[in-house]
């Protein structure tokens, strides 16, 4: 006779999965308001728009989906798993703010070999603090367990915002012109991109460990790694209708060059003089450590810039006081010229 083969000894666990849900949702339902009808465990989300709308004249919906990469390999190391949490959920809100968009609703999805309950309960504990500090309510989510589609240990996040932006009040960079200045908002570290070549040059060619502290950084490799992913929409939101704000950008994967051409017209070129702040001192130790080229520091992370936004001239100085006023790292990075849609790093 045959051995009996259950579900678990295929590799996956219903059971944890259970207890994953059970552990997260106080967590979830800390950010719910009334709007949210159903809480964890119904097929689908139900959130109630009636409210929202009526201070909308005419409102646009605005989503974006993104994840952590291969940060989540950096918290497995630790065994820290709550910041990558708001990591996913301030990088998808940094997304939908350059289009103008305040976030509403979010999904979240963890998938792995196997599903340990307490690393979920801490992704998830992350996730609902960003939420909260951001009125954004986590309506649901997915935890798959996939044997044989991921390397063992190894664990997949990723997060989808639901936001909603007035459509005369859209900014896409179509209204940049010649003369806007070019501002920056300190990053608070790598963020949530460049963390593959981050750990080879860290740990592979320095041999560096994670719990090693080194007086450059101030602590250890480990928790400059994990810092979280700053949110620049609680600051800026407020401020985008009181100044001339013609465009945004999010600095993530494909560093300024990339990401600040996105918002350009072929007729424009935005000029950011390097000079103008001084990259963290991670960025420093990781092109030292693997000797990376200048050109692929600038395309693989945000070198100490997490969001660049264009201005009307006459009125960046006033941003630039409202924005250091309420806590942010400003710096002054160059201006738009006429060109061809290129970003020059001078």
């Amino acid at each position: 006779m045959k051995k009996e083969i259950t579900y678990k000894d295929a590799g996956v666990d219903i059971d944890a999965a259970m207890e994953s849900l059970r552990r997260i949702k106080g967590f979830t339902a800390s950010t719910h308001t009334p709007a949210v009808l159903v809480g964890l465990g119904a097929f689908g989300s139900l959130y109630d728009l009636g409210p929202t709308l009526k201070s909308y004249k005419s409102p646009v919906m605005v989503q974006s989906a993104d994840g952590v990469g291969t940060k989540m390999m950096v918290a497995r190391m630790t065994g820290v798993f709550d910041t990558v949490g708001e990591d996913l959920v301030n990088h998808c809100l940094n997304d939908i703010l350059c289009l103008g968009a305040r976030g509403f609703t979010f999904l979240d999805y963890i998938a792995s070999t196997d599903l340990e309950p307490g690393m979920v309960e801490s992704l998830v504990q992350g996730m609902a603090r960003a939420c909260v500090r951001s009125g954004l309510a986590l309506v649901g989510g997915e935890t798959a367990q996939m044997p044989g589609v991921y390397m063992p240990g190894e664990v997949d996040l990723a997060g989808v915002i639901t936001g909603l932006v007035e459509k005369d009040e859209i900014i896409t960079g179509d209204k940049i012109r010649a003369g806007d200045a070019l501002l920056g908002l300190a990053s608070s570290g790598l963020h949530t991109n460049g963390y593959t070549l981050a750990r080879k040059a860290l740990f592979d060619s320095m041999g560096l460990k994670v719990d090693e502290h080194l007086p450059e950084l101030g602590r250890t490799v480990g928790e400059t790694l994990l810092e979280p992913h700053r949110d620049y929409s609680r600051v800026l939101l407020p401020l985008l209708t009181e100044h001339q704000v013609t465009g945004l950008a999010h600095i993530t994967g494909g560093g300024l060059p990339d990401n600040v051409h996105r918002i350009l017209s072929g007729k424009y070129d935005a000029v950011i003089e390097k000079k103008s702040w001084e990259p963290p001192a991670i960025f420093n130790l990781i092109q030292r450590g693997a000797n990376v080229p200048d050109a692929d520091m600038f395309r693989s992370f945000n070198m100490g810039v997490g969001m660049v936004i264009a201005v009307g001239a006459e009125q960046a100085d006033t941003l630039a006081t409202a924005l250091e006023t309420a806590g942010e790292t400003v710096y002054q990075l160059g201006e738009i010229r006429k060109g061809k849609g290129e970003v020059k790093l001078v």
